[in-house]
């Protein structure tokens, strides 16, 4: 089922092929559960919000420009962390481990 959220699965569009009718309701009643999946996990809030979205991988494009947050913040002090580094006294295995830990 990831296929419909990732846009993988797309809505048939080519009426022209012999099989149009049972593949649009297969990717109607796939795409059809999928959203009422995703509401059924989050709240009556959130839900509203996603009503106006007819597939699932629009829904699921919404809720990733909500939620994923890039950590530019955590990822600069880990960087600068692992330059401040230095091994002076202490053992390769004890370096190595501190450098490991980062």
């Amino acid at each position: 089922m990831w296929g419909y959220v990732s846009g993988t699965f797309v809505k048939p569009t080519n009426s022209a092929t012999e099989n149009y009718a049972k593949e649009l309701e297969t990717w109607e009643v796939n795409n059809s559960k999928i959203i009422t999946w995703i509401n059924n996990s989050v709240s009556q809030s959130i839900g509203v919000q996603l009503a106006k979205y007819d597939s699932a991988s629009q829904v699921w494009e919404h809720l990733k420009r909500l939620y994923v947050q890039s950590n530019f913040a955590k990822q600069y002090q880990l960087e600068i962390d692992i330059r401040a580094l230095q091994q002076h006294s202490m053992s390769i295995q004890e370096f190595y481990s501190a450098m490991t830990n980062l």
